[in-house]
């Protein structure tokens, strides 16, 4: 019965996040209004292009006011099909399929088996995984599938720590790939078991705990993900999706161990999660776009990143970014931007608004020089171009002197920044500094530290 009530839920779920995805685009293009375009105005002449800021964001917030309310409201309705018998779901368990659920059998062939029962059912299909532990090597959960899918994790599953288990597929632990209308739910725990892949890390090609591959119209929420092999959870070439109420936990010293990685991914929503990892809390590389964070909790970890971009003399592309209400606690980074030199490309059109500081070792950060690499890399004329960045009501302390710093391209300087409402101090009770080098930008209001205009 509550397997079914969730199921119904999550499928209105999908209704409205196709709904608010629609509306926007629609919208995005006729909405001339915007508040920040009354607020900088006088600034047209410094490079700010006030058109490029999506009005969609807007709209999404906009959206997001009601949904509750509308969730609920629609919530009775949608169960009344089932009271009425008119919807047909198939339930599936792993145990069924000879899964122990003690921790050291494999269990590995119970899933598979499991999922493509559940996979190839013409009925709505719900398949359970109950409260025990279940001991995994790599699964790939192919589609697409028959109908609308809810995986229901309620217990534990447990990687195995024998990499040699991952010699077929050393990027995967589990893998959902090309499944629409998917939803992973329940409350349970995925536990990467990372700790003999962090004693051997290796930055190339990182191993993921939990992936999403060309899923569409996609629904993650209520899991604790822990301890992954390298990065937690990653969405690469995913539509429509939804990420929500998410715990996601590794040691601080824990090597690139990012909490969510999106790639290649367009109209995702982030929401209401706490991650404390050893890498990136939250990044969102090449290929990516309309991405929302919303009511974020980071920390330890690298903090919020778009980037890295253009490694290798690549191109790259990131637009429409919101981060809007975020807490970050003693990260190495604030809300970070970095670009590698040689690279080409944008990464235009990204808010970072509301959002507070706690002993941040760097705040606010745009750098196209980044180099992770043990040799000092040359400088190149070529740069991933970052345009139309806005910071607002950011607030805080800053663990070093540097509490902004701008270290734009000189042949690609960074154009239309604009801080508003800025307050940062140093943890030490220092007077917090700003580090600007060719950026083209505009102050609003109170902003503290403020930019002197230098160059490199």
């Amino acid at each position: 019965m509550m397997s079914l009530k969730k199921f119904l839920i999550s499928v209105f779920f999908f209704i409205i996040i196709n709904i608010i995805s629609s509306i926007s685009c629609d919208r995005s293009t006729t909405l001339q209004e915007n508040t920040l375009e009354n607020l900088v105005d006088e600034a047209s002449g410094t490079g700010y292009d006030s058109q490029a800021y999506p009005s969609y964001w807007s709209m999404i917030d906009d959206s997001n006011d009601n949904l509750e309310d509308l969730i609920e409201q629609s919530t009775d309705d949608v169960l009344t099909l089932k009271s009425s018998d008119q919807v047909a779901v198939t339930t599936v368990s792993v145990n069924d399929f000879g899964a122990k659920g003690d921790g050291e059998t494999d269990d590995t062939e119970a899933f598979v088996k499991a999922w493509k029962v559940a996979c190839s059912s013409k009925n709505a299909a719900v398949l359970v995984v109950p409260q025990k532990i279940y001991w995994l090597k790599p699964i790939r959960f192919s589609g697409p599938c028959l109908s609308e899918l809810m995986v229901q994790i309620v217990g534990t599953l447990e990687a195995s720590d024998d990499r040699s288990d991952f010699r077929q597929d050393g990027k995967h632990w589990l893998i959902f790939d090309s499944v629409r209308k998917l939803l992973l739910d329940g409350g349970g725990t995925i536990n990467g078991n990372g700790k003999q892949w962090w004693q051997n890390s290796c930055k190339i090609n990182k191993s993921k705990a939990l992936a999403f591959y060309k899923c569409k119209d996609l629904i993650v929420k209520n899991l604790k993900i822990q301890d992954a092999q390298q990065i937690h959870v990653s969405f690469q070439k995913c539509m429509n999706v939804l990420a929500s109420n998410l715990s996601i936990t590794a040691p601080e010293k824990s090597p690139n161990t990012d909490g969510i990685h999106v790639t290649d991914t367009q109209d995702i929503l982030i929401t209401t999660s706490i991650i404390a990892t050893g890498d990136d809390c939250i990044s969102i590389v090449s290929g990516s776009e309309k991405v929302q964070i919303m009511n974020v909790t980071c920390g330890p970890g690298h903090g919020i990143s778009i980037g890295s971009l253009g490694s290798g003399k690549s191109e790259a592309y990131v637009s429409e970014v919101a981060v809007d209400g975020a807490k970050l606690i003693g990260t190495t980074n604030g809300v970070r931007i970095k670009t590698w030199q040689g690279g080409s490309g944008s990464a235009t059109n990204i808010t970072f608004e509301n959002i507070e500081m706690l002993d941040v070792t760097n705040p606010i950060i745009i750098d196209q020089y980044y180099c992770d690499s043990k040799k000092r890399c040359k400088e190149q004329k070529s740069a991933v171009q970052v345009k139309n960045v806005l910071y607002k009501n950011i607030k805080g302390t800053s663990a070093s002197d540097i509490a902004i710093k701008f270290d734009c391209s000189k042949n690609f300087p960074c154009q239309g920044i604009v801080l508003q409402d800025i307050k940062l101090e140093h943890e030490g009770g220092k007077t917090a500094k700003a580090l600007c080098n060719n950026i083209n930008f505009t102050s609003i209001e109170v902003v503290s530290p403020i930019c002197s205009q230098a160059k490199r």
